[in-house]
């Protein structure tokens, strides 16, 4: 004898989970914004820590001066163009296209100074604001992607 099964709602569960695929990639780039922005921000703050000293001669390593301070804190962190390849998107948090400035009448790209005040080099301390900065986001950007994804799934089912 044959079974027959009855289910009503299919034809709206295949237009959610359709609208859903079609939407996927706006809804993760929308949540992707919300936690580099926060990155972004993290990262603008953790700016703030850098310890200054005065410039000294080669011989032993120095803190960032209070000029290559500020050049960090006028830069900002910036948030990158999304790249969107199929499914996926991604972008970056930093300061890559923070431009050039004036450093001691030299004409000195922004990214060097920060790459040498975080990663340190043969004159200078290292201090890693950056990575403690991504550190210290990195929970509260994650929930707050949750949140966007979730709050936009929520608005397509009703």
């Amino acid at each position: 004898m044959p079974y027959e099964m009855k289910v009503d709602g299919m034809a709206e569960i295949s237009e959610l989970l359709g609208k859903m695929e079609d939407e996927a990639t706006k809804v993760a780039a929308r949540a992707l914004y919300e936690g580099a922005g926060i990155m972004a921000d993290e990262i603008r703050k953790g700016a703030d820590t850098i310890k200054t000293g005065q410039g000294s001669d080669r011989s032993e390593a120095r803190y960032a001066t209070p000029e290559e301070k500020e050049i960090v804190l006028k830069a900002a962190a910036g948030i990158a163009k999304f790249n969107k390849n199929g499914t996926e998107v991604d972008t970056s948090v930093g300061f890559r296209n923070a431009g050039y400035t004036q450093l001691n009448g030299k004409t000195v790209p922004v990214p060097l100074i920060v790459n040498s005040i975080n990663s340190g080099t043969s004159f200078m301390h290292k201090q890693p604001f950056i990575r403690k900065a991504a550190n210290k986001a990195a929970p509260k950007a994650m929930q707050a992607m949750r949140d966007s994804i979730e709050e936009s799934f929520e608005k397509m089912k009703k």
